[in-house]
């Protein structure tokens, strides 16, 4: 029998050194017995090579279009900082190599939208990184709630509540900057709210009030303060298309965040999802009860909806897995994978919604985001 062949991916921002690739992209791409990560990218050449021999990976690039011209890389991710990702994926995009980037996609709306409309016209197959997607227990949900086990959904109230950094190095200060698009309402709450969007529906109106509540961060290395202009505190109501009323808030504290809870009431029953943690890091449990129920008891996951390997259970690179194995599948037969740019770009204009809404002190409609 001759052996399937391995799905080759290059990884453009893996630096060995700090970010989200080795602690979620590489592990989770190790572990996989069909995908082979060939190949890393990084910005500069002693990086690249530091990287590539540490994680045993063939091939190390220190300019991304030589990566992209390398005819056997199927798949590309981008995981590197979020100003960064839009010129790369569009560079993907040309070079039509099926691409991942990881959430969010762009730094603003029309970023997202010209790398949606780039990946059409290419007709090429691309992922977000919104793993919280992937997750089983919120998969889990949506069939619930699908099949009915709690009814017509009337309403949702959502809490994501995590410690934030006041002092961190100059190197992590980059974030105070609205304007570069990683921050508590797109990264904690555009994690969560998809998730919840993934399986209840889309938003048909909302309400929002964003804040930025600690206007300063202090620099360990520098010794200074500097200004910080990017939202911490994030609330909002809204209506979805179902009818169901949502009530969410998402809040970056300085200390001894609970985590996350999602409830959700229906006619019949009740389902409630949490963890001490993220939305789109893993480690919740959920839990439901009927209306015949005297409580609410603990749901187990059916083991079908868990395809990551055993040696990312319990890691940030659970649901990264899952979500590369997806992609794999896709990129085989042909399928539309998801969540793809589209998905990404209907997310954007959600913030989108809520800016406004903040600054214009109105309910805003989605339909008004073009």
């Amino acid at each position: 029998m001759v052996a399937e062949k391995k799905l080759k991916v290059g990884l453009i921002g893996a630096n060995v050194s700090y970010g989200w690739s080795p602690r979620a992209h590489i592990p989770a791409l190790k572990s996989l017995p069909n995908i082979e990560l060939a190949a890393i990218c990084t910005a500069h050449e002693d990086t690249a090579k530091i990287s590539a021999e540490k994680y045993d990976v063939p091939l190390a690039y220190w300019n991304h279009h030589e990566l992209l011209a390398n005819p056997d890389i199927d798949m590309v991710g981008v995981i590197t900082r979020v100003p960064l990702h839009y010129d790369l994926t569009m560079d993907a995009l040309r070079a039509k190599k099926p691409v991942y980037t990881e959430w969010p996609l762009g730094s603003n709306l029309n970023q997202a939208r010209d790398m949606a409309e780039l990946a059409a016209s290419q007709n090429v197959a691309t992922l977000v990184g919104l793993q919280a997607r992937q997750s089983p227990q919120h998969l889990y949900i949506q069939k619930l709630i699908n099949d009915g086990f709690i009814g017509e959904v009337l309403s949702v109230n959502l809490k994501v509540i995590n410690s934030g950094v006041l002092t961190r190095p100059s190197d992590r200060t980059w974030q105070k900057d609205i304007t570069l698009g990683a921050n508590t309402l797109t990264i904690s709450f555009g994690h969560a709210i998809d998730a919840l969007c993934m399986s209840l529906g889309e938003f048909e109106e909302l309400a929002a009030t964003v804040t930025t509540q600690i206007p300063q961060w202090y620099e360990t290395d520098t010794n200074k303060y500097v200004d910080v202009t990017s939202p911490d505190n994030i609330a909002i109501t809204g209506v979805l298309s179902s009818g169901a009323i949502v009530s969410a808030h998402t809040a970056s504290i300085p200390y001894h965040g609970s985590g996350m809870k999602m409830e959700i009431y229906g006619k019949e029953g009740t389902l409630v999802l949490e963890t001490d943690g993220s939305a789109q890091m893993g480690g919740m449990t959920l839990f439901g009860g009927q209306k015949e129920d005297k409580g609410l008891s603990v749901i187990d996951i059916p083991k079908t909806l868990i395809t990551a390997p055993e040696a990312t259970f319990n890691t940030p690179s659970f649901n990264v897995a899952q979500m590369w194995i997806d992609f794999g599948k896709n990129i085989s037969d042909g399928t539309k994978p998801t969540p793809d740019f589209n998905d990404a770009l209907i997310r954007h204009k959600l913030i989108e919604a809520i800016n406004i809404s903040t600054q214009e002190k109105r309910k805003v409609k989605i339909s008004e985001i073009n």
